[in-house]
């Protein structure tokens, strides 16, 4: 589902945010990426979504050298991945619905067709009372939601997280990864990056351990 050969990745000389990251992620793992802040875990995300390029290797998505897909055509990468940033990146001029629907809008998908799968996504994280709501009018945990809805809107294959629990309490943040447990478990891989050991202690099973871009283990449990 999702090799990796040997990733580099260098901002600045003389240092390296990757160090030579070979990974083979079958189809449904669930993995988190862990290890301290400036560990990599970010960078490594932005790679496999291809918002970053890395400086050397290969990566292969479903197949594809997704390295020589043309930037015109990256769409075709993305529509099949759901992600979850750090910061959200909701429109906060849209309201929840619109918020949840952009990514089928620029896919094309009708309005009816929109309205079904937005409300679904929505239910799915008990925000479909809210769908009129703009996200100024949500609690963060909400906002969270929101931005979770939003990525698996489209059903993808894939799932990227990073901090995804990063600013809520221990309550909420268990909520949190429940839903990507049951996302999971409809069949989709899912990679998060987080420095939470809790919720790795009480969730996890594939672990990477990234330090100074290095990968320094990966361990099952």
């Amino acid at each position: 589902m999702i090799e990796l050969y040997h990733i580099w990745k260098q901002y600045q000389k003389p240092h390296w945010a990757l160090s030579d990251i070979s990974l083979h992620v079958k189809e449904g793992d669930f993995y988190f990426i862990t290890g301290p802040s400036g560990s990599g875990k970010t960078t490594l995300l932005k790679i496999i979504f291809r918002e970053l390029h890395p400086t050397q290797g290969q990566i292969i998505i479903d197949g594809r050298n997704i390295l020589r897909i043309p930037d015109h055509k990256i769409y075709t990468l993305r529509r099949m991945m759901g992600i979850v940033f750090q910061d959200f990146r909701l429109l906060f001029h849209k309201k929840v619905f619109d918020n949840v629907a952009v990514v089928l809008q620029v896919l094309g998908v009708p309005h009816k067709e929109i309205r079904r799968r937005v409300f679904n996504a929505l239910r799915m994280v008990s925000l479909h009372h809210k769908m009129w709501d703009y996200p100024s009018q949500l609690s963060y945990g909400e906002q969270q939601r929101v931005a979770i809805a939003r990525a698996i809107v489209n059903n993808p294959k894939i799932i990227l997280a990073d901090e995804p629990t990063g600013n809520l309490d221990a309550e909420l943040a268990f909520e949190i990864m429940g839903l990507f447990k049951e996302i999971n478990k409809k069949g989709a891989t899912v990679l998060i990056g987080t420095h939470d050991r809790e919720l790795i202690r009480h969730f996890g099973h594939k672990i990477l351990f990234l330090y100074q871009g290095k990968l320094i283990r990966k361990e099952t449990i």
